[in-house]
């Protein structure tokens, strides 16, 4: 055999002295290094992201006269949460969009409303077009949730939940 030599820890090879050698490699003196996982949200902190982004791109629309930027922040927001959310809370995000899009219209045409004559037509009139406006954005949004949820493991979550209610669990 050219290389009869076995890796230490490889297989079938011998352990080094203190155990396997991990995978985030040694720092200096030999103490393992830490390695660093992605951040998660959880499913609440993914809505409350999608929320609060949403707002805030509501408002600088409306300071700016921008139509597209409430639903291109918004769709960005989807996106980062359905990439950051933990896999076990994807069910939870993935139902929750378009309702963080509306709660964020709702506060943020409040805001808009306050001082004028018609309060409630006021505010009733500036969330209805601000839903029209966004209507394709939320759409997407959704959609992009949905699509990166079901390779993250919605299935996973859904089929937890058919048994946890059917009681086999």
């Amino acid at each position: 055999m050219p290389n009869s030599r076995k890796r230490p820890g490889g297989p079938g090879g011998p352990v080094p002295r203190g155990g396997p050698v991990p995978r985030g490699g040694t720092a200096r003196g030999g103490r393992a290094t830490p390695r660093r996982s992605a951040p998660r949200l959880t499913g609440r902190g993914g809505v409350l992201a999608i929320a609060l982004l949403s707002l805030a791109g509501t408002l600088v629309a409306h300071w700016t006269g921008s139509t597209a930027l409430p639903g291109a922040v918004f769709t960005l927001a989807c996106l980062l949460s359905a990439l950051l959310v933990r896999p076990s809370d994807l069910l939870s995000l993935a139902v929750s969009p378009p309702m963080a899009f509306f709660t964020a219209a709702v506060i943020a045409e409040c805001a808009f409303a306050l001082g004028s004559e018609g309060f409630a037509l006021t505010l009733l009139l500036g969330v209805a077009s601000r839903l029209t406006q966004a209507a394709p954005w939320l759409f997407l949004g959704t959609a992009l949730v949905l699509v990166i949820g079901l390779f993250r493991g919605l299935p996973r979550n859904i089929r937890d939940l058919g048994d946890q209610v059917n009681g086999r669990r």
